[in-house]
């Protein structure tokens, strides 16, 4: 029996830390009021979806992002640590500006295959490509078809969609159909799979879509 699945990707609202312009990672730290009503209006746009699951990294904005988007309709919500963003090591937490300069910080942003973090101690993009798309293959084991949400980060979701666009992790950010995304932004993959085959197919419906964000909550 064919496999069936469409993924609504979010990126989390924004945070105090996106405002500040401090490089977040692992570290946390709560949504602006921008960022909840960016949830809400994200819920609100896909208020029609049926939602089988939804699912989040560990981090509390995308926890809280979720909880927003998903509002008082009865949709599981579950975490999974796959699902977080993109560790920076020593410069998380750090002002963007301050290191913007430095070689290994233009190496991560325009070369990831050359993007070794060893001065920061944090995770390369191979790293991240593989447990993040493991999350998604755990993920799809668990369900055979339906709407699933899945609210992430934005280097994490960057990749993710890249990937699935047939990108490798050296050279995602070459993709010009998948460019940095906005917070709670809606993207749309779905995902087939034949009975027998071992891997499906992924394929992008929709990118960066944040036209829902330009209106006012009802």
């Amino acid at each position: 029996m064919k496999k069936q699945l469409t993924f609504y990707l979010i990126r989390h609202g924004r945070t105090l830390w996106n405002d500040q312009r401090l490089l977040q990672g692992r570290g946390d730290s709560p949504l602006l009021e921008e960022g909840i009503r960016g949830a809400k209006l994200t819920g609100e746009a896909l208020k029609h979806i049926d939602f089988t699951a939804a699912y989040s990294s560990v981090l509390q904005r995308t926890i809280d992002t979720a909880k927003h988007i998903i509002g008082t309709r009865n949709i599981p919500l579950f975490q999974h640590c796959g699902l977080n963003e993109h560790f920076f090591g020593s410069w998380e937490g750090m002002l963007v500006d301050t290191i913007r300069h430095t070689p290994e910080f233009q190496q991560m942003l325009n070369d990831p295959a050359r993007y070794t973090a060893e001065i920061n101690g944090g995770e390369t993009y191979g790293e991240l490509a593989e447990r993040a798309m493991n999350a998604i293959r755990d993920i799809i084991a668990v369900h055979h078809s339906g709407n699933i949400l899945i609210v992430s980060h934005g280097h994490t979701l960057r990749l993710l969609l890249a990937l699935f666009d047939g990108s490798t992790w050296q050279n995602h950010r070459e993709n010009q159909r998948v460019p940095s995304l906005l917070n709670t932004a809606i993207n749309v993959v779905r995902y087939e799979q034949n009975e027998g085959e071992i891997n499906g197919r992924f394929i992008l419906d929709t990118v960066n879509s944040a036209e829902h964000l330009a209106l006012e909550s009802k």
